[in-house]
């Protein structure tokens, strides 16, 4: 990187492999056929070499060769590292159904004339929950009266 004297080499990590040495240059070996690098804009010739820690691509543009490695290392100390992630649990919960009382209306001193209201709901209504108490449907769901 760089320009005259102020040029300079970049490394960066890929990936972390666990696992064997072969599946490790595996999966290098796929990242380095799919990279694409900056320079040059529009190369004339690539070639991937094989090395035994890695691979070597070089792309020839029109004025220069750009080449970039690609290396197996095994990491012995990293004073950054993030936590190890927990395994994730595969299985979604399944839903407890939980009976729920309705609360009962109470009467109104003096009912206007109104047109006969639907059918009385029952009493207890059978609402589906997740084993940590969330509703699987939402109650506001097929609500009408929602705009």
């Amino acid at each position: 990187m760089g320009a005259g004297e102020r040029k300079h080499t970049e490394a960066y990590v890929l990936a972390h492999v666990t696992g064997e040495r072969e599946e490790a240059l595996a999966e290098l070996e796929r990242r380095a056929r799919s990279y694409s690098p900056p320079h040059p804009r529009s190369p004339k010739r690539r070639r991937l070499l094989r090395q035994d820690d890695g691979f070597l691509l070089v792309v020839d543009g029109a004025w220069q060769s750009f080449v970039t490695r690609f290396t197996v290392a095994e990491l012995i100390e990293d004073s950054a590292a993030p936590p190890a992630p927990a395994p994730a649990a595969e299985t979604v919960p399944e839903p407890v159904v939980e009976t729920v009382p309705e609360p009962v209306p109470e009467p109104a001193a003096e009912a206007p004339s109104a047109p006969a209201a639907a059918a009385p709901e029952p009493a207890e209504q059978q609402v589906e929950r997740y084993a940590d108490g969330v509703p699987v449907k939402p109650s506001w769901l097929g609500r009408t009266d929602l705009s």
